[in-house]
């Protein structure tokens, strides 16, 4: 699946669960989804509501907004955490909470502890939000909420990593604290439902020589390209009902855009864009398999295994 330089290449396998289902167990594959935020928002609205796009997976929630300065956004008063993705060209801004203000200036991953919070935008650039699938009033305003009526057989349920050590706070890990690593894949973050990894901007396109196809047994992977061109190559397995068999997909979507990538589907991403792309891999709930290699995730200390 992976070229030996690939620090992937010695993972375990690529699963979730210890009671993962085998690709022939039966249950339909699910089709892979894609949404290009450009279509699904308005750019120029006068409302951040009207600037926002709302998708889910089977456990999360994204939210992508087109944020302006003096936007405030109301993440209403949640169950779990919220993960903020920072990206180079997002706005500064302030989360409020009842224990007080939290300035966020550089890239890099928020976390926000459950209760009510709501985010001050002190420019312009998109933000991203990542909220628990359980939280109602959320995954019922995502535009493909019917895709989820009922759970996905072959994805594993999220189950709340442990808590935080220390006292409840918003923590901020800035990507420019994360030195380049060799051997290391990516910058991962974790938290009790999410997995963040923020992967090297690729400058130009990837070598068609040297892409990754690979499956996963039980987690969706959501693909966020927040800059330049990807392509999609998503291939189904062929199970015994001839009836869910699909065309092998090949799919060019621009930034930012979301693909969500259901298991055990062969898949890997190209950039493409001739300048540079950048594409985030989001997961939920955290990876086993990324979590278990040392030095992988960099706030491991905060957020400890089951």
């Amino acid at each position: 699946m992976y070229a030996k330089d690939d620090p992937r290449s010695s993972l375990a396998t690529a699963t979730g669960t210890a009671t993962a289902p085998r690709p022939d167990a039966g249950d339909a594959i699910a089709a892979a989804q894609y949404f290009d935020f450009r279509t699904l928002a308005a750019p120029d609205a006068a409302t951040p509501e009207g600037r926002t796009a709302v998708v889910r997976a089977q456990n999360a929630v994204l939210v992508h907004t087109e944020a302006r300065t003096g936007d405030e956004l109301d993440n209403g008063t949640l169950d779990g955490e919220l993960a903020v993705v920072v990206t180079d060209d997002s706005p500064a801004f302030s989360v409020h909470t009842d224990d007080g203000e939290t300035r966020v200036e550089e890239a890099g991953l928020v976390v926000v502890p459950p209760g009510a919070s709501r985010i001050t935008v002190h420019g312009d650039g998109p933000l991203v939000r990542l909220i628990e699938a359980g939280e109602p009033a959320w995954r019922e305003r995502a535009v493909n909420a019917g895709a989820y009526a009922e759970d996905h057989p072959r994805v594993a349920l999220l189950r709340r990593w442990p808590e935080p050590v220390g006292k409840r706070a918003v923590r901020f890990y800035p990507l420019s604290e994360v030195p380049d690593e060799p051997g290391r894949f990516g910058r991962i973050f974790r938290t009790r439902a999410f997995m963040v990894n923020f992967l090297p901007p690729q400058d130009g396109p990837r070598d068609p020589r040297r892409l990754s196809p690979h499956t996963h047994d039980d987690f969706e992977q959501l693909s966020l390209a927040m800059r330049g061109t990807y392509v999609h190559h998503i291939r189904t397995p062929w199970l015994n009902d001839s009836t869910g068999w699909r065309e092998d997909e090949h799919v060019r979507l621009g930034s930012p855009s979301l693909a969500i990538i259901p298991p055990p589907t062969v898949h890997t991403s190209a950039a493409e864009d001739p300048g540079v792309n950048q594409l985030i891999d989001i997961f939920s709930p955290p990876r086993a398999d990324f979590s278990a290699k040392p030095g992988w995730v960099l706030n491991a200390d905060d957020y400890p295994m089951p």
